[in-house]
C-alpha cells in the first residue's frame, strides 16, 4: 500500500510543480503583454484561473493523503488523552466522514456540474468549461484513494497495538 501512497504523492507532486511553474511563466507573459506591449493577453488570464483551480484542488487532495490537513487540534487532543480507543475511533470516523464528503460533493456533484458545463464553452480559449471542473470529481477520487490507504493504516496499528497488548497480558500472567 505505501507503494501506490508513494506513486500517488510523486504523480501529483508532479502535476502540482508543472501547473505552478506554467502559472509562474503565464504570468510574467501577462504582466510583460500588459505593461509592456500594451496589449494584454486575452488568453493567459483564463488559463492562469484554471490552472490555479486544478492545481488548489489536486493539491487539497495530496496534502489530505500526506496528513497534513488542518485539524481541530484543541477538540483532537482532549478527546485523544482519553484512551487510545478513542483516538482510533476519532481517525476512523474522521476518514468515513471525509469519504462521505469527497464521494457527495466531490465526485457526485462535480460529475453533474461537469456535464453541465459541457455545453458551455470558455470564450478565450475555445474549450468546455466541463473540462475545467473536471478537477473536482478527480480530486474526489484521489481523496477516497487516500482513505482508504488511511483506513488500511489504521486496521494496521489497530492490529499491531492488540498484538502489544496480547504480549503484554502474557508477560504479566507469567509474572504472576
Amino acid at each position: 500500500m505505501n507503494k501506490l501512497r508513494n506513486m500517488l504523492n510523486k504523480v501529483i507532486e508532479v502535476i502540482c510543480m508543472t501547473l505552478l511553474a506554467f502559472m509562474v511563466v503565464l504570468g510574467t507573459w501577462q504582466i510583460i503583454t500588459r505593461y509592456v506591449l500594451n496589449n494584454p493577453s486575452t488568453v493567459s488570464e483564463d488559463l492562469l484561473i484554471y490552472s490555479f483551480v486544478w492545481m488548489a484542488l489536486l493539491g487539497s487532495a495530496y496534502v489530505f493523503g500526506k496528513k497534513d490537513h488542518m485539524t481541530m487540534v484543541f477538540f483532537r487532543q482532549k478527546l485523544e488523552s482519553k484512551s487510545p480507543k478513542v483516538k482510533m475511533i476519532l481517525n476512523v470516523m474522521t476518514e468515513l466522514v471525509v469519504m462521505v464528503f469527497s464521494a457527495l460533493v466531490l465526485v457526485l456533484g462535480g460529475v453533474q456540474i461537469s456535464m453541465l458545463a459541457m455545453g458551455q464553452v470558455s470564450p478565450s480559449l475555445g474549450i468546455s468549461m466541463g473540462y475545467i471542473y473536471l478537477a473536482l470529481p478527480l480530486s474526489g477520487v484521489i481523496t477516497i484513494i487516500y482513505n482508504i490507504l488511511n483506513l488500511i493504516d489504521l486496521k494496521q496499528e489497530m492490529a499491531q497495538s492488540d498484538r502489544e497488548v496480547t504480549k503484554s497480558n502474557r508477560k504479566n500472567e507469567k509474572v504472576a
